[in-house]
């Protein structure tokens, strides 16, 4: 492909060198870098891009976009000056795949929770009445039921845009993606047509990298204030950000709720550990999900399934086939009638929606036990607010470690203590070993108890000092409850 074709709709400062030169590859990684590559060196939140240009050349780069010209150029290599790497980058990267994104319906899900549940279920949901689809999820991403394995909630813009163009090379018609507020922040998206956007909720998350609530809305935000006028924009207006994200976007204006007046109603009329009835827009559906947050997920998806063309009756009908995310209220029952419930759970707001549907449907006679930790190298100003909800929604709570990584595990666990007062410190117990802390729950609980084990969900290790180690929840809890047999 020429460069010039690459850097269509992109901002240009300044070229030096020959513009119309054969690109064979990209590459924003210098060791990824081979002859005739395009290299982009965009700023990250851990290394410069810019320092490794040389490298990039010595490998093979030909071309290179970068904010800052080095000083030293080399002289058969053309260089391209930016105000942004990162944004140059998206674009590029989808010019470079020919714009996939322009060649299926794709709906990106963004909030802090229920992204991964709510893009399942419409992949699933649209597979089921026989579309070929694509999936791009915290689990697991999906090329018409080929499933690879997912490193990131959104990957990089190369995998991005690569993953799509491998979507419409299978006959894919529609794509849904998780859109963290991370991709959006650091331009990940650009480049991709969406054809709908959907928001869920926006609660205390990831503020180790956005620093403030406001940079974190507005994260969000941007996601809908660029979406094109042949979208739709479907919110939660149960969130108090929810009206805010299509203050100034140009897409079709939908919401849904449960508290409020939307174009998707909901009502709660029964729930049950198995289910719920759900009321929508007037009509009765009995679901296999459960929860005050899994009947707002599939307002969603039944709103974004009507804008997409679905027909109404039918998908009824087939929301009451749809069972949960792999790790999202997954439950396990032990032998001698304990219930454990595995949950991805890693937000005060997302801990607080699973206790309280805990609570809501459990007769109060029988023990809530729930484990829960923090992970390490992120937000620490949420583990105190963890452990307080664990506390306040629990009858005993067993903190421990999540996915450490480069932290002291006791150290995380002492800072969510700081959440817990004083006449709630005789409820908890600190067992810093997953495995053992699991074990003990087991080991405190009768029959009819209940077991939350919040925070990895579907993740299959953990991550202690920068290596991680297998460890699956789900796995781990159900071989307790034979050893206790």
């Amino acid at each position: 492909m020429k460069l010039k074709e690459i850097l269509v709709n992109c901002n240009l400062l300044e070229i030096i060198g020959e513009k119309d030169i054969n690109i064979l590859d990209i590459s924003f990684d210098s060791r990824k870098v081979s002859q005739d590559t395009l290299f982009f060196a965009v700023k990250g939140t851990q290394v410069d891009g810019h320092d490794y240009i040389e490298k990039a050349i010595e490998k093979g780069a030909s071309a290179i976009v970068c904010e800052k010209l080095p000083r030293k150029k080399d002289e058969n290599v053309t260089y391209i000056k930016v105000d942004n790497s990162a944004y140059v980058l998206g674009v590029g990267a989808a010019n470079f795949f020919g714009n996939p994104s322009e060649k299926l319906r794709l709906v990106g899900v963004t909030g802090t929770n229920g992204k991964t549940t709510i893009a399942t279920l419409l992949y699933r949901l649209f597979t089921d009445a026989g579309y070929n689809c694509g999936l791009l999820s915290t689990i697991e991403n999906i090329v018409n039921r080929e499933v690879i394995p997912s490193t990131h909630t959104t990957p990089d813009p190369i995998e991005l845009n690569g993953l799509l163009n491998k979507m419409v090379e299978k006959g894919c018609e529609y794509a849904f993606m998780e859109v963290s507020s991370h991709s959006v922040a650091q331009d990940r998206i650009a480049g991709l047509h969406f054809a709908g956007g959907i928001f869920t909720n926006l609660t205390h998350d990831h503020l180790d990298y956005h620093k403030t609530m406001a940079n974190y809305r507005n994260a969000k935000k941007k996601f809908f204030d660029n979406l094109p006028q042949s979208a739709f924009a479907l919110t939660n207006l149960d969130d108090k950000n929810g009206a805010v994200m299509l203050q100034n976007t140009k897409a079709k204006k939908l919401s849904y709720a449960l508290k409020h007046d939307a174009d998707f109603k909901g009502v709660i009329m029964e729930s049950h550990f198995n289910g719920m009835l759900l009321k929508v827009n007037g009509t009765e559906v009995y679901t296999q999900l459960v929860g005050g947050f899994n009947a707002s997920n599939l307002l969603a998806i039944y709103g974004a399934a009507l804008s997409l063309g679905f027909d109404k009756d039918e998908l009824l009908v087939e929301i009451s086939k749809l069972h949960g995310a792999n790790g999202r209220f997954d439950m396990v029952h032990s032998e001698n009638g304990i219930v454990g419930i595995v949950d991805y759970a890693h937000t005060p707001d997302a801990l607080e929606n699973v206790l309280s549907t805990i609570n809501d449907v459990r007769c109060h006679k029988e023990t809530l036990i729930t484990i829960v930790g923090c992970g390490g190298n992120r937000d620490t100003t949420k583990r105190p607010e963890m452990a307080a909800v664990a506390v306040k929604l629990s009858d005993k709570v067993i903190l421990t470690s999540d996915n450490p990584r480069n932290e002291d595990p006791d150290e995380i666990i002492r800072q969510m203590k700081v959440g817990i007062a004083e006449e709630d410190k005789h409820k908890v117990l600190s067992i810093t070993n997953r495995g053992e802390a699991i074990r003990t729950a087991v080991a405190l609980a009768k029959k009819g108890d209940i077991i939350l084990l919040a925070g990895k969900g579907h993740e299959n290790y953990q991550e202690i000092n920068g290596v991680k180690n297998h460890f699956d929840d789900k796995e781990v809890l159900s071989e307790a409850f034979k050893e206790a047999r």
